[in-house]
């Protein structure tokens, strides 16, 4: 955020206290406030939105840092100042016009506040009961390397849409409008933009030459890594970035239905299959995973996609206030639906079809646990090792048999993978 560029705004700075209290009761997720925000107020300029979107989402991510200096019961207004003077280093003079009276004191000892013995849970800015989950999985160093990268903002990756353009053609585009982007280090069709523009009304985008999609979600479809002609399901398709991706790869051909409850997000990925020239793609609202047209293509199936609802605590750098919303009863609850899902799920290949359980979850609970029970309740699965599929589509990663994404290691979201063959009668 470049809050240190222009003048300090007091009614922009009030407006970011208003949401960030709206974001702190935890009801909504915290992108849902504030596009409803910008959408009651669509006067704010692309500064004074970015101001006041970074600046919530900073304090989300250091939440439990800034608590220990502005005290715990600190009011929204309390803990946004006291980030822009200790995070940001914005300067008492710069912030002297903004603050009442009161409050100058009060922030200049902020500023000039020692935090000591901190436990692991405030080190790492998270919450006591996800260390715990965390902590023996990837020791206290690499927690706390996770924690850093899962604190910091993520960058702008973009998918190719190769139906309609290829890699380099793109970055030249982008290069000639002055966005600067660079090939990511797995993905084929990723590119990386140095900066992060709006891009909804951009030709590029426009023209469904582009998406917006992290480098670590494209390898998931990689993984389906559907041909010309298959039968394929996207289980959990949401809004549909997977969808697109997995669409293009079959080259447009086959049928590759789009199975999700939410009427209202699948129709959100209406207009982008029109945007990415996709005709093959069929979505369903289903009402579960036991809906009778799921059990229609029983057995029928060549490729599945099972991209379970999940915690998002990979996605932390963009979805910060998944930490403090969830708790170990929500990660229970979840962990019984994506095993009921991928139950229902595996009915679908044929033999020798591919079944893709996946999440953005850092924890196992959600991913080896889940994928461990279905294998020892369903021994006509064999599992694959995700390191030779990607391996034969030219990426180059050293994940073993099942993938594991986390920021600090590969700089894109955290992922999980296994991938399972349906075994011939």
């Amino acid at each position: 955020m470049s809050v240190q560029e222009g003048a300090l705004s007091r009614a922009v700075l009030d407006q970011s206290v208003q949401v960030l209290g709206s974001v702190l009761a935890f009801r909504h997720p915290a992108d849902g406030v504030l596009s409803r925000h910008f959408r009651e107020h669509r006067r704010l300029g692309q500064r004074d939105r970015a101001f006041i979107a970074e600046g919530v989402y900073s304090v989300l991510r250091r939440l439990r840092w800034l608590r220990r200096l502005a005290g715990f019961h600190a009011t929204p207004r309390q803990l946004l100042l006291a980030w822009l003077a200790r995070g940001e280093g914005m300067s008492l003079r710069r912030l002297h016009e903004v603050l009442k009276p009161q409050e100058r004191d009060w922030l200049a000892e902020i500023k000039a506040k020692t935090v000591a013995d901190e436990s692991l849970g405030e080190r790492c800015d998270m919450p006591d009961w996800l260390v715990d989950r965390l902590l023996p999985e990837f020791g206290e160093e690499g927690l706390l390397a996770l924690a850093r990268s899962l604190n910091r903002p993520a960058p702008l990756d973009l998918r190719v849409n190769p139906l309609r353009a290829e890699r380099e053609a793109v970055r030249e585009a982008l290069a000639g409008d002055g966005l600067i982007a660079q090939p990511c280090r797995f993905s084929p069709l990723a590119l990386r933009l140095e900066q992060k523009p709006a891009l909804t009304r951009h030709p590029l985008f426009v023209d469904g030459h582009i998406e917006v999609q992290d480098e670590g979600s494209q390898l998931l479809a990689m993984l389906v890594a559907p041909r010309r002609g298959e039968l394929v399901v996207d289980f959990c398709a949401g809004a549909g970035g997977k969808t697109l991706h997995l669409g293009a790869l079959m080259k447009n051909t086959g049928r590759l239905y789009a199975y999700d409850v939410s009427d209202r997000r699948l129709a959100r990925l209406k207009p982008r299959l029109a945007r990415a020239g996709l005709s093959n793609v069929h979505p369903l609202v289903i009402s579960g995973e036991n809906d009778a047209r799921v059990k229609r293509l029983s057995g029928k199936a060549d490729r599945v996609l099972v991209d379970a609802p999940c915690s998002g605590l990979g996605t932390l750098r963009r979805n910060p206030d998944l930490k403090w919303r969830h708790n170990p009863q929500s990660i229970a609850e979840l962990a019984t639906k994506q095993a009921a899902i991928l139950a229902a799920a595996a009915r679908l290949p044929k033999p020798g079809g591919r079944l893709v359980y996946a999440t953005c979850s850092l924890l196992r609970e959600e991913n080896d646990g889940i994928v461990d029970a279905f294998l020892a309740d369903h021994p006509g699965y064999r599992e694959l090792r995700s390191e030779d599929l990607l391996g034969a589509q030219g990426v180059n990663l050293s994940c073993g048999e099942r993938l594991r994404l986390q920021p600090d290691r590969h700089d894109c979201d955290g992922f999980f993978a296994a991938v399972m063959e349906r075994c011939a009668d």
